[in-house]
C-alpha cells in the first residue's frame, strides 16, 4: 500500500512542523488543531489529486490566518493527508488508521467511485462522518446512501444531465458509448441512456465499449465504435485512456462529422495532455480557469499561481472549496461530535469561488455545479469555449426518486 506521510512532517495551513498552532500573527488560529483525515489517490491519480491537495492547502492556510474555526473557539483546521491505495481494501485500512491513530474528527476524500463506496460503507458501520469529495457514482447518494455520507462534486447523473441538456438540440439518435469498466463508467452510461432516452425520441445505443480502467486497447475500441457507424459518441474515458483514445480516433477519423459528448474532458487535468491533438467542438464538462471572472475567481487563480507556480486545475477548485465547507460546518455545529456535524452539514450553504453551494438534506448531495462548453484550441493550447457554469441545483436527481432509492 502506498502512503503519503504528510500529517506531521508537512502540516497544512501554516502550522509548525510539531503540529503547534500558529500564534505569531494577529488574528491567526490558536489552540489544538481540529483534524480531518483526507484519503485520495495521490499516486495513481496524481494529475487530479495533487492539484486537489494544493487547493486544500491554500484554503486551510487562508482559514487559519483569518482566525480558524470560530465556532470552536478559533482552533486551527488541520488536514491529515493519506494515499488511499486506489483500492477499497487499502482505503478502509487507511481510514481506520486515521480514526484510531490520528484521532481525526471525520474522514473525507477519495477519487475512484468504488473506493468512495467502500469508505461510505465503513462510515456507516463505524458511525463516523464521511465527506466524499470526488467519487461520482450516483450510488453514493442513492441506493447505497447512508446517514453518515455526504458528497461534494456533482455526481454522474448531474453532470450527464448537463451534457444532455447541451446536446439534445442536435437531435442525434444513433449513439455509441465508451466508458471505463468500473462503477463510475457504468453509472455514467446508465444516466446517459436514461436522460437521452427521455430527451430525444428515437434515441438508441448502437455500440458499447467498456475497457478496463487504465488499460484501454485504443485500436480495438475505436475500431468497434467506427464499425457501428454512430452519429454521436458519448465518451467517459479520462486520463491516459482518454489520450490514447483521442489519438487513435483522430488517426482513423472516428470523430469527423459526428457529435461527441464527453464527460470530464474539459478539465485541464485531462485536456492539457491532448495538446494540439485536441478535437474541436466536443461538448464537455470542464474548467477554463483563465476565463472565469465571477465570485472572486481571478483572486483564487492569482493566489494559487503565486503559491504553486502553476495554473489551477479542476481538482484545485474542488480542493479549495471543501475546507470552506468544513469550516462553515464546524462553525455551525460548534462541536466535533458526529451527530452535531451531520446535523450541521444538512442544508448548509457556503459561499465559494463557484457561487453558493448548499448541501441538500434529503440525499446529502451538494449543489456544486460544473462548467459546460466545447473543446477548442487557442494556438496550440487546448481549452473551452461557449461555456457556462451550470448550478448543481438545476440538475439534481428528483427528490421522489431519492426517497424511493433510500427508502425514506
Amino acid at each position: 500500500m502506498t502512503k503519503l506521510n504528510l500529517s506531521r512532517r508537512s502540516v497544512v495551513g501554516g502550522l509548525a512542523a510539531t503540529g503547534v498552532a500558529l500564534t505569531s500573527k494577529s488574528g491567526a488560529a490558536q489552540g489544538a488543531p481540529v483534524k480531518v483525515g483526507e484519503l485520495n489517490s495521490y499516486s495513481r491519480m496524481a494529475a487530479f489529486a495533487v492539484p486537489y491537495r494544493n487547493g486544500m492547502q491554500l484554503a486551510v492556510e487562508e482559514i487559519n490566518k483569518a482566525g480558524g474555526l470560530v465556532g470552536l473557539g478559533g482552533r486551527p483546521l488541520e488536514i491529515v493527508f493519506r494515499d488511499d491505495g486506489s483500492t477499497p481494501g487499502d482505503a478502509v485500512r487507511v481510514a481506520e488508521e486515521l480514526m484510531t491513530r490520528e484521532n481525526v474528527s471525520f474522514i473525507a476524500g477519495a477519487f475512484l467511485s468504488n473506493v468512495g463506496l467502500a469508505l461510505a460503507d465503513f462510515a456507516n458501520q463505524k458511525k463516523v462522518l464521511y465527506l466524499a469529495t470526488e467519487p461520482l457514482t450516483d450510488a453514493l447518494t442513492m441506493g447505497s446512501g447512508n446517514p453518515y455520507t455526504f458528497r461534494v462534486r456533482p455526481g454522474t447523473y448531474m453532470q450527464t444531465k448537463m451534457l444532455v441538456d447541451a446536446a439534445k438540440a442536435k437531435g442525434v439518435k444513433r449513439w455509441a458509448v465508451v466508458a471505463p469498466n468500473y462503477e463510475y463508467g457504468q453509472s455514467a452510461v446508465a444516466a446517459f441512456k436514461r436522460l437521452m432516452g427521455e430527451a430525444v425520441p428515437g434515441f438508441e445505443v448502437v455500440a458499447e465499449q467498456f475497457p478496463a480502467l487504465g488499460r484501454v486497447d485504443a485500436g480495438a475500441t475505436v475500431g468497434a465504435l467506427a464499425q457501428s457507424r454512430p452519429d454521436g459518441i458519448f465518451n467517459v474515458l479520462f486520463g491516459a485512456d482518454l489520450t490514447a483514445f483521442v489519438r487513435e480516433g483522430n488517426t482513423r477519423g472516428l470523430f469527423e462529422r459526428r457529435t461527441v459528448v464527453s464527460l470530464l474532458t474539459g478539465e485541464p487535468e485531462y485536456l492539457l495532455p491532448l495538446g494540439d491533438e485536441t478535437p474541436a467542438g466536443w461538448i464537455v464538462t470542464g474548467y477554463p480557469p483563465e476565463q472565469i471572472t465571477t465570485h472572486g475567481h481571478p483572486a483564487f487563480v492569482a493566489a494559487y499561481k503565486a503559491k504553486f507556480n502553476d495554473s489551477p486545475r479542476l481538482g484545485s477548485v474542488l480542493g479549495y472549496v471543501v475546507p470552506f465547507m468544513i469550516r462553515d460546518m464546524f462553525n455551525k455545529a460548534k462541536s466535533t461530535e458526529t451527530a452535531a456535524m451531520i446535523e450541521a452539514f444538512k442544508g448548509l450553504t457556503t459561499q465559494t469561488i463557484c457561487g453558493p453551494v448548499t448541501m441538500r438534506a434529503i440525499d446529502q448531495q451538494s449543489t456544486l455545479g460544473a462548467w459546460v462548453g466545447e473543446t477548442t484550441l487557442q494556438g496550440k493550447l487546448p481549452t473551452m469555449k461557449n461555456f457556462r457554469y451550470v448550478d448543481g441545483a438545476e440538475v439534481m436527481i428528483p427528490e421522489a426518486e431519492v426517497r424511493a432509492a433510500r427508502k425514506i
